[in-house]
């Protein structure tokens, strides 16, 4: 199966449906999202029970994991263990990131 997305456009739906998370691609050993968070904004979300992969596509900030926290910046990869408390903030400028889950996450 080959699943060609463009960002631009999920970046569009995303907007449109109003909401922080846009998930693009779906298989049952993963998912693929869009997650934005404006400069200044705080980061909502709380720890899943998938591993996750963060990919900084665009904007700064810093991320905490598991009381650590990391400068982070276009091309930043940050993996989080699943169940483990992680947050952004300090959000300098707005931060596009791409998301994946493994296996799909839930909910």
């Amino acid at each position: 199966m080959t699943d060609v997305q463009d960002i631009a456009e999920v970046e569009s739906a995303r907007r449109t449906a109003g909401v922080l998370y846009q998930e693009f691609m779906r298989q049952p050993s993963m998912s693929i999202g869009l997650y934005v968070l404006e400069a200044g904004a705080e980061d909502p979300q709380t720890p899943h029970a998938e591993d996750e992969v963060y990919f900084v596509i665009s904007g700064r900030a810093t991320v905490r994991v598991d009381g650590r926290d990391s400068a982070i910046g276009p091309g930043s990869v940050v993996f989080v263990g699943k169940r483990v408390e992680h947050r952004f903030h300090s959000i300098s400028e707005r931060l596009e990131l791409l998301v994946m889950f493994a296996p799909a996450e839930s909910g």
